[in-house]
């Protein structure tokens, strides 16, 4: 955590520092390491701290890669490399990455991704009457995308206190996973009144389970069995299937924005085990702004342009450059609804390590019933409300208060009876032109104390996400 915050200040100090912002780069498509360099010498040896942070963290074709590799695990840092050809009929980009953490978990992956830009893209900041509003960035273009990627991570300690609602504190115990996923994904946008899209995937997940000693609390294999912790001696690789549909309307002169997504997945596992299962995911996000001029990206993407390393150029267009940081003030409030829930052949389990979590942050770093411990309440039914607020203070600098309610289920039909878990945070967030979003979080209202959380996003401020752990 002391590394994270450190980070925080530093991003703060340079925005701070920077009274006017640096002219723009040259664009070009080349990669060309010794331009690099060049401009490094221009912003860093001149002492520019925000020119200098700006190239170190997010210039290409090579920059500093860090983030927050997974809660209990640390901050990671490593080194990106993003590159991109653009013909007359596709984008290519190709972004790859390597970081470690202090407690030797990493991660490394190769993210190749094809944008049509043959077609008339939809969508890019449009109102209710279909007329694009300039200045407005909360939506690029949307044009049809395939993503092909491979990732391997390795976690060396993580927490596991049985599945269900009821389990206790005392039962908490500590394991460590690496997880490979080979995997292509394509997005067809299709009706622009709707900002629509439909979305597939096939991934191949290769997972392994092994002991954590050395913890103040036992190893994973001394508490729990194969029938308390699915899973735990037979990981078979695993085919994953999955199809969606994604909407991002925007209304009242982008005033109310919606992000709705409705996805089918399919696990079927290889050789004989009885580790096959469904699930149908539904997350409904409504996010209201409080003032007419917006100028940032602040969700991610599967048809996302950029890679995880790259952060979006103020259009959409060849520039190298990241959105500038903006002193504008920004304020929005959320609601959020999330819902899975798992449908199994008869005879079959969810393994426990792609069952959903709740509590402090999940695998995949999103934050939820933040006072509890990480990792706090699995299950293979999950639902999920939150309410939020985030305003700027000064210029990226700003905070946040978030409310969570959630249930989770062993069986579909417990999301009806089982008690609300009931938690609330407040805190500091940063989100500064291409840098990684950081928020500092302190969180109470649950029953088992209060809880701090730090936490440096895994992709750039704009960038698309990576292929999710669970």
């Amino acid at each position: 955590m002391r590394n994270i915050i450190l980070f925080f200040l530093v991003l703060v100090g340079s925005v701070q520092a920077q009274q006017n912002p640096p002219s723009p780069a040259p664009s070009t498509s080349n990669i060309d390491p010794s331009g690099e360099l060049q401009k490094l010498g221009g912003s860093c040896g001149a002492f520019k701290l925000l020119p200098c942070a700006e190239e170190l963290f997010t210039g290409k074709p090579f920059h500093i890669a860090v983030g927050s590799i997974a809660p209990q695990n640390g901050f990671a840092a490593g080194l990106a490399y993003v590159g991109h050809k653009t013909t007359d009929n596709w984008r290519i980009g190709w972004n790859s990455d390597a970081v470690g953490s202090i407690n030797g978990s990493w991660r490394a992956g190769f993210y190749l991704k094809f944008v049509d830009t043959h077609q008339k893209p939809i969508g890019g900041g449009l109102g209710t009457k279909g007329k694009q509003k300039s200045g407005v960035l909360s939506e690029l273009p949307e044009h049809p995308v395939v993503n092909l990627y491979v990732q391997a991570i390795s976690l060396n300690k993580l927490t596991y206190f049985g599945l269900g609602p009821d389990t206790s504190r005392t039962g908490r115990t500590f394991y460590g996973m690496t997880q490979t996923i080979v995997g292509v994904s394509a997005v067809k946008p299709f009706y622009e009144r709707l900002n629509a899209s439909v979305y597939g995937e096939i991934n191949g997940r290769f997972v392994d389970i092994r002991p954590r000693t050395g913890e103040p609390s036992p190893t994973i294999g001394a508490v729990y069995a194969e029938a308390t912790a699915p899973g735990l001696g037979n990981h078979p690789a695993t085919i994953q299937l999955g199809e969606g549909i994604r909407i991002r309307p925007a209304y009242f002169d982008d005033l109310l924005n919606l992000n709705y997504s409705l996805t089918y997945q399919q696990f079927l596992t290889l050789g004989n085990s009885t580790f096959s299962f469904q699930r149908l995911t539904a997350d409904l996000s409504h996010e209201f702004a409080l003032y007419r001029k917006r100028s940032r990206i602040l969700s991610a993407r599967e048809n996302n342009p950029n890679g995880p390393d790259e952060c979006p150029a103020p259009s959409d267009t060849e520039k190298d450059e990241c959105l500038a940081i903006t002193r504008d003030r920004e304020g929005t409030i959320g609601l959020r609804f999330f819902l899975a829930t798992s449908m199994t052949p008869g005879g079959d389990v969810v393994p426990f390590y792609f069952q959903p979590t709740l509590g402090g942050a999940n695998i995949n770093g999103s934050p939820s019933l933040s006072s509890y411990q990480d990792y706090r309440f699995r299950a293979p039914n999950v639902m999920f409300f939150r309410q939020s607020f985030e305003h700027s203070i000064w210029g990226p600098l700003g905070f946040s208060l978030m409310a969570d309610e959630g249930k989770i289920g062993l069986e579909r039909g417990d999301l009806g009876s089982n008690s609300w878990i009931r938690s609330f945070a407040t805190g500091l967030t940063l989100r500064a032109g291409g840098f990684p979003q950081v928020y500092l979080l302190f969180a109470w209202g649950g029953k088992e104390g209060t809880h701090t959380i730090a936490n440096v996003n895994t992709s750039l401020l704009g960038g698309a996400a990576r292929p999710s752990l669970y």
